[in-house]
């Protein structure tokens, strides 16, 4: 029996027949677009794909088509309802009818899309980060941080050409008030694939110098808002809940929140909002410094005028209290002169006993030790005698032999040894050098002397 064949192009079309009669409709598909891009035409190529929800394997994959006259609409529609770029990664809920077509396979043609259940998704994802965050512990961390008072040393992270960054500097430097804030920018990209990991370098170089500052401000501005997904970041969001400086984010976004907007310290609309913030800030500083002074200079004022009274009080009472002073002295005094004058009585009284308890004991203390003195004075007057007698007798062998030197020393007993004395003018020459030429000297010897003249 001979086999009866088709080509592929027949079967294809067959495909196609039965498809466009078995599935006629619309239908409204969830899935995630795994590919997302738009041709020079205008028509954007899509392929969805759907995710097993435990091991987050692809379980089924279609291609996709917006023709360009709808995605014309669809884009900017889908984009201002969810501040989302429509792009890979998201899921959406969208309109599609099945076509077939012989050479390029199944296609989904989309016609319409359901913002609100990729606002659900978005949602859902920014629950799950929070969620998680929560579990770790660190979700209020950064909430939990005090600003300085006031702040005034701001690290800041945005683009160097961002408009919000222009707007910041020039709100904070034209402040009415006058106030001064030393501000440094850490660039980093603020919007895209790239934004997280340039924002979390940016965070880590601040952090390498957190002592020169008082907080953190991270601002966007001028950019869509459909380019805010990367503030969605868990990894972001976590680095920012546990960065040791408090965070004020000012990132343009209106609507809702996201997650950093949630875990960081401050949150505001703007980036003039945040400097408005920052102002407001010195500002209460300023005025509860100027309370602070005021309070204190009335309660000075209070004080001088406590301490004028009491001291016109005690001045007023000086005079009494010196009064009564004066008359507890004089009494005092008083009373020690009575004293006084008590106890040299009853001392004159006992000193008078006393004297006439010697003038009847005296006369019988000297008879009784008369006879003793003059016994002792009697061994005195010996002793002194025999020490007289015994002291001329040693002076007298002392002047004796002083005598006997003095004839050996004198010049007499010197001449007659055969020695001579020269004497010049009456007096005894003891050096040469006291000779000169026409000297007259005269030499003494034993047997007589005899005149010189020096040549």
């Amino acid at each position: 029996m001979a086999i009866q064949d088709i080509s592929l192009h027949e079967l294809n079309s067959m495909i196609r027949e039965t498809l466009n009669d078995g599935f006629p409709e619309r239908y409204w598909v969830s899935a995630e677009i795994s590919e997302a891009r738009e041709n020079y035409s205008g028509h954007c190529y899509l392929e969805f794909a759907e995710k097993d929800s435990r091991s987050g394997q692809i379980i089924a994959k279609a291609k996709g088509i917006i023709w360009a006259s709808t995605f014309l609409m669809l884009k900017p529609y889908f984009e201002e309802q969810t501040g989302e770029i429509f792009r890979a990664g998201i899921k959406v809920l969208v309109q599609v009818s099945i076509d077939f077509h012989e050479l390029y396979g199944l296609t989904l043609t989309v016609h319409d899309i359901d913002p609100s259940y990729t606002l659900g998704d978005i949602a859902r994802h920014r629950a799950e980060i929070l969620r998680q965050l929560s579990d770790e512990g660190v979700i209020d961390m950064n909430k939990e941080l005090t600003w300085a008072f006031p702040p005034q040393r701001i690290a800041v992270i945005s683009s160097r050409t961002a408009a919000g960054y222009g707007d910041f500097t020039n709100q904070l430097k034209n402040n009415t008030e006058g106030y001064v804030f030393y501000t440094v920018l850490f660039q980093a990209v603020m919007q895209g694939n790239q934004a997280e990991s340039s924002i979390i370098a940016a965070l880590e170089k601040i952090y390498e110098q957190a002592d020169n500052f008082d907080g953190v401000v991270i601002i966007r501005g001028g950019g869509a808002t459909s380019e805010l997904s990367c503030f969605d970041s868990y990894l972001l969001a976590q680095h920012i809940a546990q960065f040791p400086l408090p965070i004020l984010t000012g990132i343009g976004h209106d609507r809702d929140e996201t997650v950093i907007d949630k875990v960081a310290n401050t949150r505001v609309k703007t980036p003039t909002a945040a400097a408005e913030w920052l102002i407001s800030q010195t500002q209460k500083a300023d005025e509860q410094r100027i309370y602070l002074r005021d309070t204190i200079a009335f309660l000075l004022q209070q004080r001088i005028l406590k301490e004028e009274k009491l001291l016109s009080t005690v001045t007023q009472g000086i005079p009494r209290l010196l009064d009564q002073q004066v008359q507890a002295e004089k009494n005092r005094i008083q009373k020690i002169q009575q004293a006084v004058i008590q106890k040299s009585s009853e001392q004159l009284f006992k000193e008078r006993i006393h004297i006439n308890n010697l003038s009847v004991l005296l006369p019988r203390i000297i008879e009784k030790s008369l006879p003793q003195e003059r016994s002792k004075l009697s061994r005195l007057e010996l002793f002194l005698r025999q020490a007289i007698s015994y002291k001329i007798k040693t002076e007298k062998q002392h002047l004796d032999i002083l005598g006997k030197t003095i004839d050996l020393t004198s010049p007499e007993h010197i001449l007659k040894q055969g020695y001579s004395l020269t004497l010049k003018s009456g007096k005894v020459i003891r050096s040469i050098l006291e000779l000169h030429p026409g000297d007259k000297i005269t030499t003494l010897f034993k047997d007589g002397e005899k005149e010189s003249i020096i040549i």
